[in-house]
């Protein structure tokens, strides 16, 4: 019923247009950035190492869906780390909180 999403992005303002259109459209109801990880990965055959910002996205799971078309419109990386996870438990007064922002069924 609740999902918690992992997106990185190119540099903490990239995530803070990214996270802010997620809320304001209420596909969220919370986004918190990390504004600078180190990410080591495969790319195009080769290791390669950056410097990113992390966004961790509160949701429901009928938005997820929404949730990655959007990233991809907004997002400037070819293939951007779009990550959903189930939350199976929790705070009920934030899980409830995180329905209501959402616009999910109360």
């Amino acid at each position: 019923m609740y999902a918690v999403i992992y997106i990185t992005a190119k540099d903490a303002v990239q995530a803070k247009e990214i996270a802010r259109r997620l809320v304001e459209e209420r596909l969220a109801a919370c986004a918190n950035i990390i504004e600078k990880v180190t990410s080591i990965y495969w790319w195009r055959g080769k290791i390669e190492e950056d410097e990113e910002a992390f966004i961790i996205v509160k949701t429901i799971k009928e938005k997820v869906p929404a949730i990655v078309k959007r990233v991809k419109e907004l997002h400037t990386y070819e293939v951007p780390e779009i990550i959903a996870l189930d939350i199976t438990e929790g705070s009920k007064d934030y899980l409830h909180w995180l329905k209501e922002e959402t616009g999910g069924d109360t």
